[in-house]
């Protein structure tokens, strides 16, 4: 599991499917202008991808894949 130090974590994000806050995420993936977060909810066990898109890469990785 991923817990790079990325930034701002988003905490108490509310699930997908039925709403309740869901304190942090399961999964950070970090990429070239993206970050990528996994959030399973344990109210429902919904589980849902979010991408925040940047306009510049906030911060600097090796590419994922060859």
């Amino acid at each position: 599991m991923t817990r790079a130090d990325i930034g701002d974590i988003p905490t108490q994000n509310p699930c997908a499917q039925c709403g309740t806050p869901i304190a942090q995420p399961d999964w950070i993936e970090p990429g070239e202008g993206r970050v990528s977060y996994l959030w399973t909810c344990h109210a429902c066990n919904y589980r849902f991808e979010a991408i925040a898109i940047f306009d510049e890469s906030a911060v600097e990785y090796p590419p994922l894949a060859a």
